[in-house]
């Protein structure tokens, strides 16, 4: 039957994958324990973070062994997750803030179990790395994950509070901009992804990996 034949086949391809399907398992088990946890502490619009994004992505981009998922993974938190963890690494070593993107993990008034699911970022770049060294690196990841910035964005500016400050759209560090109007800046940003972060971490990839 032909549904016996395409469940066949999907049984095939988690088995016999170029991915291990303990890696699969075990690292949708603990977006399973994350996503409750987050949702609890920092409510639904803590998942429009482009990292957040990045790590619910990589559990299709694992299960369908899908090149293109896991390179938009890589374009939209490589360089993103390398300042977190830098930054992460110097205030836990020298106390020093160098740009705030960890500064919550050192906030005491925040369980140490839920700071400790944030330790995700330290190791998602190495996982995503790993997998695009497998599957290779798909040029096309560049457009998508530009297309997906250019919702994710405006969903950030119009469904999140101002203090939380979502994806920087409403400045960057802990204060809003005033140099310009807030619509003004949020177009900037848009643009600003795709050309300063996107475009040259995909022109990166594509030399190491193609």
């Amino acid at each position: 039957m032909p549904s016996s034949n395409l469940l066949l086949t999907v049984l095939l391809l988690v088995v016999a994958g170029q991915i291990p399907l303990w890696l699969k398992v075990s690292f949708t088990l603990f977006v399973l324990v994350l996503v409750p946890v987050y949702w609890r502490q920092y409510g639904p619009g803590n998942f429009l973070w482009f990292s957040d994004i990045a790590l619910l992505l990589t559990v299709p981009a694992l299960w369908m062994e899908s090149s293109l998922l896991a390179s938009m993974v890589l374009i939209s938190s490589g360089f993103l997750e390398l300042l977190w963890v830098v930054d992460f690494l110097v205030r836990l070593t020298l106390g020093v803030s160098v740009i705030g993107l960890s500064a919550y993990m050192f906030d005491s008034e925040i369980r140490l179990s839920v700071r400790a699911l944030s330790l995700f970022h330290v190791v998602l770049p190495v996982i995503v790395v790993w997998i695009v060294s497998r599957l290779g690196y798909d040029g096309r990841a560049f457009l998508a994950q530009s297309a997906l910035a250019w919702v994710v964005l405006p969903m950030s500016y119009l469904l999140t509070k101002r203090s939380e400050n979502v994806n920087w759209v409403h400045g960057f560090g802990s204060e809003p901009q005033r140099r310009m109007s807030s619509r003004l800046y949020l177009a900037l940003l848009m643009l600003l992804f795709p050309l300063v972060i996107y475009l040259p971490t995909h022109l990166v990839l594509n030399a190491i990996f193609n």
